[in-house]
């Protein structure tokens, strides 16, 4: 499974959005890996254009030594949250220039590409050129002409480049659409596209920028006024990482991208003009990415983040900061981004909505769940797991075990449709069962009753297992609080796979448990809705 986010633009730090979108992406390959198959993650950073020599002015540094620094900040940050990528491409590596420098020369050396003048308008935030029908749509409040996509002004240009036809490919694009009907994730969005191509498209994308405007950028090998466009540079990462031009069997091996996740917001950079550029390219439909999830945009309140309103969300303040008392922060995030919404709608943001989640799922209801049961095996069973029951279940058992050993067939639903939250939500319906199995078969009766010792066991040895279950299950949505939990229950290096899930039982009895400290400590700002 290859799977793909989008390169990250460093003119400024990562924020939520990026975040969301890395996140994503790493559970989906953590799923497949704990799956058994082999998954393969790229992410990476964007680091030409404009908008980039800008920056770097303004921060007084080279453009070289400023996208370095920012690119640090992407890797520490997905440090930090556990994203497991496979591969961090940078587009001012010279692998990643050698492939774009070749596709440049490979169209021009065809005569696909067409030389003249572009006079229209430009959005330097967004680093994308409108057409005169497009700027129309979108009017700042001032009225002054203003970008479809960011809303903010654009300006008119007229540039000498190189161009690449956009129209005459759109009839190919359109029937491709109709053939391949979940080639975009959600229908919502693939309904935006096929609405758009009901319209012309802009005859002519632009591959290049002229150097006297824009000098940060990969030098375009047949014209040395020309640096390459920031977009059409950006998107060829997806196969210069894996070896296309270079390496053919490791392309082969790779090659089309099973899952390319992207926000809403460049969507048509990779529903438009990523497959014509395939297609230019000779790439067959057969050899087109077979997904794209474009995820919606998180808010505070109904207001949209953006920087230029100095409402971005970073997370480092809310890992580091606002849930700086939780050992588990980051993954206490991860849990709030994939589960508050379904993935493809927008969300809102805030503080109380993620200690909201915090209070009512993790502490009260999973937390709450692994720290009863693992202090009554202390307890009740010198710390040891107990055998299960001998016989058969009770009759308050088995709807438990039935919805345990049942959870797997849900959560591979869920994440065929890449629905992050239908499939944590069906996990917490788990754990809120249990926690009601516990109080209505109260081991702490048992325990007083002459010959409650077997029942018990049995009571303890079922919420164990639904608690491996739950670890198991959890690994690509929190994979350091199912390792926790993984630990606590004594499993120490066992792997945990997919299928072990729909096992049971499996713990051995007589393992002794690990210390199980809570795993959601509560504080001031945790407190019960």
């Amino acid at each position: 499974m290859y799977l793909t986010t989008p390169l990250y633009y460093v003119n400024a730090s990562p924020h939520i959005g990026h975040s969301y979108t890395s996140i994503a992406a790493d559970c989906l390959a953590r799923y497949y890996r704990l799956k058994g198959e082999r998954a393969f993650l790229l992410t990476g950073t964007d680091e030409h254009g404009q908008k980039i020599e800008q920056a770097a002015i303004a921060a007084g540094k080279t453009p070289q030594v400023f996208v370095d620094d920012v690119a640090e900040r992407f890797k520490a940050l997905w440090r930090l949250l556990g994203v497991s990528y496979d591969d961090f491409i940078r587009t001012t590596e010279e692998r990643h220039q050698r492939v774009v420098r070749a596709c440049l020369a490979r169209l021009h050396d065809e005569r696909t590409l067409l030389h003249t003048t572009y006079e229209g308008w430009y959005c330097t935030p967004c680093e994308t050129f409108w057409t005169q029908h497009d700027v129309e749509a979108a009017v700042v409040p001032s009225g002054s002409a203003a970008c479809p996509s960011c809303t903010r002004p654009v300006e008119q240009v007229k540039e000498d480049g190189w161009y690449l036809p956009l129209r005459e490919s759109q009839p190919w694009l359109q029937n491709f659409l109709r053939s391949h009907k979940t080639f975009i994730q959600p229908s919502s969005r693939f309904n935006e596209i096929a609405s758009l191509l009901e319209q012309p498209l802009p005859e002519y994308l632009c591959l290049t920028r002229p150097r006297q405007r824009v000098g940060w950028g990969i030098p375009v090998p047949f014209s040395e006024q020309h640096v390459t466009y920031v977009w059409f540079d950006a998107l060829l990462n997806y196969i210069s990482a894996v070896g296309y031009g270079e390496d053919r069997e490791r392309f082969a091996a790779h090659w089309p991208a099973d899952v390319q996740f992207i926000g809403k917001d460049i969507l048509r950079h990779h529903a438009v003009y990523w497959p014509i550029i395939l297609h230019a390219l000779g790439f067959s439909d057969e050899q087109m990415p077979r997904l794209i999830v474009a995820h919606g945009w998180w808010k505070i309140g109904e207001q949209k983040m953006s920087k230029s309103l100095g409402n971005i969300i970073d997370p480092f303040v809310v890992i580091g900061t606002v849930l700086k008392d939780q050992p588990y922060a980051a993954d206490v995030y991860r849990y709030f981004l994939l589960r508050e919404i379904p993935f493809g709608q927008d969300g809102s943001f805030s503080e109380e909505a993620i200690f909201t989640r915090l209070s009512a799922d993790l502490a009260n209801d999973l937390g709450n769940l692994v720290n009863r049961t693992l202090s009554m095996v202390d307890r009740y069973c010198h710390g040891r797991l107990p055998a299960p029951a001998a016989i058969g279940c009770a009759v308050d058992d088995e709807p438990l075990r039935r919805s345990a050993v049942g959870l797997v067939p849900t959560i591979e639903e869920a994440m065929g449709r890449v629905e992050f939250s239908e499939a944590l939500e069906a996990i917490m319906r788990l754990v809120t069962q249990a926690n009601r199995y516990i109080e209505v078969a109260a081991p702490w009766k048992l325990a007083k009753e002459a010959d409650g010792a077997h029942r018990l066991h049995a009571v303890l040895n079922m919420l164990a297992e639904v608690t491996r279950v739950i670890s198991i299950t959890l690994e690509p949505f929190m994979p350091s609080v199912a390792q926790a939990i993984w630990q606590q229950l004594g499993c120490g290096r066992a792997p945990r796979r997919l299928q072990d899930a729909t096992r049971w039982p499996s713990l051995a009895s007589g393992q002794a448990i690990g210390p199980h400290p809570v795993l959601f400590p509560r504080s001031d700002s945790v407190s019960t809705p």
